[in-house]
C-alpha cells in the first residue's frame, strides 16, 4: 500500500468508526492529525512510520468486523476462529489501548516520525520468533505492544496460553531499573503474565536458552507473576 492509499485508508476508517467505534475514531484521528500534513514523498522515506500505519489500519480493519457483528456471542465466534495470539490481541490488548489514554503515545510518535526510534534487538527478537515457530509455537508482534506496553512478542505455545515477552540486552544495573518499569507497565495495562529477558550476545546458546524459558511459561507460569530472566 503507498503513502496516497495509506492516508486515504485511514480518513475512510475513521469515517467508518465514528458509528461503530468513537473511541477507536478518536485514535485515528490523532493519527491522522499526526500525518495528514507530512508530503507523500516524506511519509514514503520513513518505513517504521509507514509500518505502524499499516499494521493501525489492518488492525482497526478486523476490529471494525468484529465490532459490527449484530450480537456479542457472534462477536465471540468471530474471536474464536482466531489464534491465541490473534484473540488476546483483538479481544483484550487492542480494545485496551483503544479505550485507554496512552501516556507514552505522543512519546513514541515522535521517536517515529524523527527517526529515533532503534530497534537494537530486531535481529534478536526475529531469530527467536523463528525458533519459536520452529518448534511448534507461533508468536505475535505489534508496534503498540512494543512501544506502549513494553511487549516485543507475545508468545503461545501447546497450552495456547498467550504470554507477553520483553527482549533486552542491557547490564544487570541497567536491566534492574528496566525490570521495574515494565512491570509497572504491565499492571498498567493489566497485563497478568509477564517474561522479561535479558542476554548475553557472547552467549552463543542464547536463543535456544530464551526460547525455552519462553515457551515452557507460556504454557505454566501463573497470573499475577511477572518473571525475570538472565
Amino acid at each position: 500500500m503507498q503513502a496516497k492509499e495509506i492516508k486515504e485508508q485511514l480518513q475512510s476508517l475513521i469515517e467508518q468508526s465514528s458509528s461503530i467505534d468513537p473511541n477507536l475514531a478518536k485514535k485515528l484521528d490523532e493519527i491522522n492529525r499526526w500525518v495528514k500534513d507530512i508530503k507523500l514523498g516524506s511519509l514514503t522515506a520513513k518505513p517504521l512510520v509507514l509500518a505502524f500505519l499499516l499494521e493501525v489500519i489492518t488492525d482497526s480493519t478486523i476490529w471494525l468486523l468484529i465490532k459490527s457483528l449484530p450480537s456479542a456471542a457472534e462477536q465471540q465466534a468471530k474471536l474464536a476462529q482466531m489464534t491465541p495470539n490473534e484473540r488476546y490481541w483483538y479481544g483484550y490488548l487492542f480494545p485496551k489501548w483503544i479505550n485507554a489514554t496512552d501516556s507514552k503515545f505522543y512519546i513514541w510518535k515522535q521517536k517515529l516520525m524523527s527517526g529515533e526510534f532503534n530497534q537494537v534487538d530486531d535481529d534478536i527478537i526475529k531469530s527467536i520468533a523463528q525458533d519459536i515457530v520452529s518448534r511448534e509455537g507461533s508468536f505475535w508482534q505489534r508496534y503498540i505492544a512494543d512501544l506502549s506496553m513494553a511487549t516485543d512478542l507475545i508468545v503461545s505455545s501447546r497450552n495456547n496460553q498467550p504470554l507477553c515477552i520483553q527482549v533486552t540486552s542491557v547490564s544487570e544495573e541497567l536491566s534492574n531499573q528496566k525490570y521495574h518499569d515494565w512491570k509497572n507497565t504491565l499492571n498498567l495495562w493489566e497485563i497478568e503474565r509477564g517474561l522479561f529477558v535479558s542476554y548475553n550476545p557472547k552467549d552463543t546458546n542464547f536463543i535456544n536458552q530464551l526460547v525455552n524459558v519462553a515457551l515452557y511459561n507460556s504454557d505454566y507460569l501463573a497470573e499475577g507473576k511477572y518473571l525475570k530472566f538472565a
